[in-house]
This record gives structure tokens, C-alpha cells and sequence, in this order.
């Protein structure tokens, strides 16, 4: 896998995200996310079930479940962001705070 693959999977769907909260296509799971009767409590509950089924697949030692739901968790993560206008760099910018 080429070095540069992650980072570009993670601004591709940062865009995709933004895309779909500016735009509200119909249909669009990231739309319904953003438009739910519960505002962003959607966002929130979504972060914490996928948290906790990232933490039992963990438990199972299950690596194929462990990966689908940490994939779900960055999503929901993503989408909770551009729910707060904060960005990809905003969370890069903070990752190189406090490690870089």
C-alpha cells in the first residue's frame, strides 16, 4: 500500500463529508446524520455504539470486526467534526501538538 493512501482515504471522505452536509443530497446516510430530528445527539449516540463495538471486538480478539468498527468509529468521528465546523487539519493540527 502506498504511504501517502491513508492520509488521501481520510481527506477524500473529509470532503465526501463536507460535501454532503453542505449539499443534503436525499438518501444519503451522512445527510441523515446531519439532518436528524435529534440534531447532533445522532452524531453523538452513532460515536459512542460504534466506540463501544470497537472496544467488544477488541475483547473477541477479533481483528476482521475489530478494523470494520474502528472504520465506523473514524467516520462517525469525522461527521461529528464537520458537525462543529472544525476540519481534518484541526484535528492534524492537535495530533502534532501533542506529538509531533
Amino acid at each position: 500500500m502506498d504511504a501517502d493512501a491513508p492520509a488521501d482515504v481520510l481527506d477524500d471522505l473529509f470532503a465526501t463529508i463536507e460535501s454532503r452536509k453542505a449539499d443534503l443530497p436525499e438518501g444519503s446516510y451522512t445527510t441523515s446524520l446531519f439532518t436528524h430530528e435529534k440534531g447532533e445527539n445522532a452524531v453523538l449516540e452513532k460515536l459512542g455504539e460504534e466506540g463501544t463495538e470497537v472496544v467488544l471486538a477488541a475483547k473477541d480478539d477479533d481483528d476482521e470486526e475489530l478494523l470494520a468498527e474502528s472504520a465506523d468509529l473514524v467516520y462517525h468521528l469525522l461527521v461529528l467534526l464537520a458537525s462543529k465546523d472544525l476540519t481534518i487539519d484541526d484535528l492534524r493540527d492537535e495530533l502534532a501538538a501533542r506529538f509531533g
